[in-house]
């Protein structure tokens, strides 16, 4: 990579310290460092739904040397935000560089519920008008999955929003809402634990991490899926040749045994692509989840 001789590199997170992207542009940080022979330096930007850390890569210098680690909300976002907002997009205004692990959305029970499937879920549904899905906020992930679980089952889980994951979890470990949609890096332990009832996967495939776990599709809820996945991005116009060799150079780290079993420990998977084939991601995500939050009624408010 063509650096500038003692310039640091900077890894932005959009989202506070402790949370799975920082976990991963940690991760990465030293392993970049020994490539480069340069300071990679992980910085926290938090606010207004990740925009504030997106939007200044948008507005970097394409040299390589910021670079913005994040989850795949960075596609779902700005379709659920006001109109109007001046942020960048996320299509035009970056450029892809390499798509780093993947995570399955599950849809989980508190153990008093008794349900044990999806299918338990949507009977109760009929009888239980109450019933309610426990998520980090409007237009979230766990949103969108469980709006679409409602559209799908044809039922009407009472969607109960908080101002994050952690306060949306403790209310159903403590039975005040009976089901919600967590990515597995959280939910694993508080399922190893019995503190959480997993039902079903809201992704393609089962997961390695429970793979006695149906899918929604294998359950009968076709299109109930809302992947969970990690990716680098640096500013629109980069040289494709220099977005290639970070890609290859991100690649190369993912393929380490001991950088696979580090995602392992975070209940992820590491994923290989070719920068071509996350572009294409991006762009699909973007124009999925779009369609998805306009169909669903779904918004910020």
């Amino acid at each position: 990579m063509p650096t500038h001789p003692d310039r640091p590199i900077t890894l932005v997170v959009s989202f506070p310290p402790g949370g799975a992207p920082d976990q991963i542009a940690r991760l990465l940080a030293p392993q970049l460092q020994a490539r480069w022979k340069n300071p990679v330096i992980v910085v926290n930007r938090a606010g207004a739904s990740g925009n504030l850390g997106n939007d200044s890569v948008a507005r970097a210098e394409a040299d390589g040397h910021t670079l913005l680690v994040t989850p795949n909300t960075f596609t779902m976002v700005p379709h659920v935000l006001p109109a109007g907002g001046q942020h960048a997009d996320v299509v035009k205004d970056y450029t892809p560089i390499a798509l780093l692990s993947s995570a399955s959305m599950l849809m989980l029970a508190n153990p008093r519920l008794g349900a044990k499937t999806a299918g338990d879920v949507a009977r109760m549904a009929k009888t239980q008008p109450d019933l309610g899905y426990a998520t980090s906020g409007n237009g979230s992930p766990m949103h969108i999955v469980g709006e679409l679980f409602n559209k799908v089952a044809r039922v009407q889980l009472r969607h109960v929003p908080y101002k994050g994951t952690t306060p949306a979890i403790n209310d159903v470990l403590g039975s005040h809402v009976m089901l919600t949609f967590l990515g597995m890096p959280v939910a694993k332990p508080l399922i190893d634990a019995g503190r959480l009832v997993p039902l079903a996967v809201a992704d393609k495939a089962r997961s390695s991490f429970l793979p006695s776990l149906p899918t929604m599709q294998e359950q009968g809820f076709a299109g109930v899926e809302v992947d969970i996945s990690f990716g680098v991005y640096g500013p629109r116009n980069m040289d494709p040749a220099l977005a290639d060799d970070i890609n290859k150079t991100l690649r190369e780290i993912l393929a380490k045994p001991e950088v696979e079993a580090q995602f392992r420990n975070l209940y992820q998977s590491v994923e290989n692509q070719p920068r071509s084939a996350f572009a294409e991601k991006t762009r699909a995500d973007y124009k999925r989840y779009g369609k998805l939050v306009k169909e669903l009624g779904i918004t910020a408010d």
